[in-house]
């Protein structure tokens, strides 16, 4: 306890106590208030003796802590100093080091100036004898071939010009020789693999449709009494019925091939249904009609579907599935257009073109042909026309401008239709035409080419694929040659009707024969 504070209490209980006594009474309280001083007195200098000896012994405590806390500071400062000394110490002698070795480089580098700087006077004094040999050679080549340097000059650089030119032209040509080899190859590799992936089947029409009959007495039935019967079909549908000898059959004739098929139906419905009247035949050719108009939608759907076209204008997709009844050259229109699609579409992928747009193109190229009967004009210009007035895309419009050469193709897409177009109309079997047109196509296919001067013979082979022209060597020079042949294919294209295309291979060839004896 600090003694200050039992002193303070001592005192205030002292007070306290002569304040009591005092009121209890004043001579008992003087007495015991004395002796309670006297105490307190007491008590107060034993408890101050006992404070300063306290205070004392914990100052001389706290003095020897002080010490040990200096010496302590002391000792680690000392070591501190010692450690520093000897990194300093070290960090001088290292620092001396590097002194002595920059020395040495620095003598070294001074040596190697000096060698330098030597070498450089030797390479500036045999530069100069070196220039004056090369003047003179210069003079003694001069004096020799009686030429300046800039004379001999120009003419070094002439001849260079001239083998470099030479060279030039010669690499030009094996250039142009190589990437036409190329090109070649690479057309005829996407049009087999055109043709290779795309099989499809074909079906020959005739512009004539037969009907059988269950027995001969049903062309009487059909004729019906005065003919009023045939006519009435015949007017309804615009055909002509041939009823002749042919036992159990009956002719449709007609060049519209949509008409011809509804008659066909509608007949067969009437020898089925067996009231043959001109009430009745009027309800079967609307029946008829309606049915063809429906096969003429899904047929035009089927082949969206398999090309793979979408979003046609429904008018576009009637038109297309007209095409069912018509053939061109005995090749049906819609299957041919199906094919060229496909080819199209084959080619446009191998040579990384749109191929939807390609497809596209190729399927409707042939659209005017469902209506070039119906209505004047080109099939080409026809199908421009309809693709133009239902918003086809104009590269689709330039295809189907462009397919047979009418205008110039303006997109690779277009290049591709006439090329898918002329793989599916002139591969084998595709078109269809008689034995005396076709000889007679091959006779003037001879005739016209070798009806040209110099022209020795000339023989259509392949099929008509290619006519075949020997010249006369003393009047034709290997340079006409060229002429010649542009020249004939031009006419054979001006004059001539074929499928595909005609190579004309132009030969020239000399022989000399002599005989030993």
């Amino acid at each position: 306890m600090n003694p200050i504070l039992a002193i303070v209490l001592i005192v205030v209980a002292a007070v306290a106590g002569v304040g009591i006594g005092f009121a209890s009474g004043v001579g008992y309280r003087k007495k015991f208030a004395e002796r309670e001083i006297g105490s307190a007195e007491q008590e107060a200098t034993r408890l101050i003796n006992e404070a300063i000896r306290s205070g004392e012994s914990r100052k001389k405590e706290m003095l020897l802590e002080a010490k040990d806390e200096i010496h302590k500071s002391r000792t680690e400062h000392e070591k501190e100093v010692k450690e520093r000394r000897a990194e300093l110490t070290k960090q001088e002698r290292r620092l001396q080091q590097k002194e002595e070795s920059l020395d040495k480089k620095t003598d070294a580098f001074e040596k190697k100036e000096e060698d330098l700087a030597r070498r450089m006077a030797e390479v500036a004094e045999i530069k100069q004898e070196a220039e004056a040999v090369r003047r003179q050679h210069i003079a003694t080549l001069e004096q020799l071939s009686g030429l300046s340097q800039e004379q001999a000059k120009a003419a070094l650089l002439k001849n260079v010009e001239e083998e470099i030119r030479h060279d030039t032209a010669v690499k030009i040509k094996e250039i142009e020789q190589q990437m036409k080899d190329e090109a070649d190859e690479k057309a005829r590799e996407i049009l087999s693999i055109a043709i290779q992936r795309c099989a499809a089947d074909h079906a020959a029409e005739a512009t004539v449709s037969v009907v059988p009959l269950p027995n001969d007495e049903m062309k009487g039935r059909i004729i019906g009494r005065e003919g009023r019967n045939i006519r009435t079909l015949e007017t309804i549908t615009g055909v002509d019925l041939i009823i002749d000898d042919t036992p159990e059959a009956i002719t449709v004739s007609s060049f519209d091939p949509v008409r011809r098929e509804i008659a066909r139906l509608a007949l067969e419905k009437l020898i089925v249904d067996g009231r043959i009247h001109p009430t009745r035949i009027e309800d079967m050719v609307e029946k008829a009609r309606k049915e063809v108009e429906r096969t003429i939608r899904e047929e035009g759907e089927r082949a969206c579907y398999e090309t793979g076209v979408h979003n046609l204008n429904p008018e576009l997709v009637k038109i297309l599935g007209r095409q069912k009844y018509r053939t061109s050259y005995g090749q049906n229109v819609l299957n041919h257009s199906i094919e060229v699609s496909h080819i199209a579409g084959l080619m446009a992928s191998e040579l990384g073109v749109d191929v939807a747009l390609a497809k596209r193109a190729g399927l409707l190229h042939d659209l005017g042909k469902s209506i070039d009967h119906e209505v004047e004009g080109s099939h080409v210009q026809l199908g421009a026309d309809l693709a133009r007035k239902y918003k086809e895309n104009p590269v689709i419009v330039n295809a189907i401008e462009a397919h047979h050469g009418d205008v110039e193709p303006k997109t690779v897409v277009a290049v591709l239709v006439q090329a898918a177009d002329a793989v599916s109309a002139a591969r084998p079997g595709a078109r269809r035409e008689n034995v005396e047109n076709y000889i007679r196509r091959l006779q003037k296919l001879e005739e016209l080419t070798g009806s040209y001067p110099g022209v020795e013979k000339a023989f259509a082979i392949q099929a008509g694929r290619e006519v075949r022209i020997m010249v006369k060597p003393e009047e034709v020079t290997e340079d006409n040659m060229i002429l010649l042949a542009r020249d004939i294919a031009k006419k054979i294209e001006s004059e001539l009707e074929y499928p595909g295309q005609i190579k004309v291979n132009v030969i020239r060839e000399t022989k000399a024969v002599e005989y030993a004896k």
